[in-house]
């Protein structure tokens, strides 16, 4: 038998130039699919962002369990509408920047309410 030959081939590849891009929606998109405590504990309904870190991670407001991390919240479903529970963490929390419920986030009117500002 005769010996055979091998040979090392190189191939070069030439990346996109949208390479990066991909590489940060990927990145987006791997946190927004993070799963945050009230995500794991049954599902958060609630999500509000702090107009400062919270000062416990863990805290009831109106019936309702609110988990942060840092300046994040969520929850699960209350038994009030949006207006309410948004108000109701203020009272608890401080200020807010941002509440959604249901995957609905509250206008600048809304906001300027919850915040008792409206």
């Amino acid at each position: 038998m005769a010996a055979q030959k091998q040979e090392n081939v190189m191939v070069k590849l030439t990346l996109s130039p949208l390479t990066p891009l991909f590489s940060l929606a990927g990145a987006a998109l791997i946190g927004a699919l993070a799963v945050s405590p009230a995500t794991a504990a049954g599902g958060a309904y609630y999500s509000a962002e702090l107009a400062q870190p919270a000062s416990t991670g863990r805290f009831v407001a109106r019936d309702v369990v609110w988990l942060c991390e840092g300046a994040s919240c969520s929850a699960a479903r209350g038994t009030s509408r949006p207006a309410i529970m948004c108000a109701a963490l203020v009272k608890k929390s401080g200020p807010v920047t941002g509440f959604i419920a249901n995957g609905k986030a509250l206008d600048a009117d809304e906001l300027a309410r919850c915040n008792g500002k409206g």
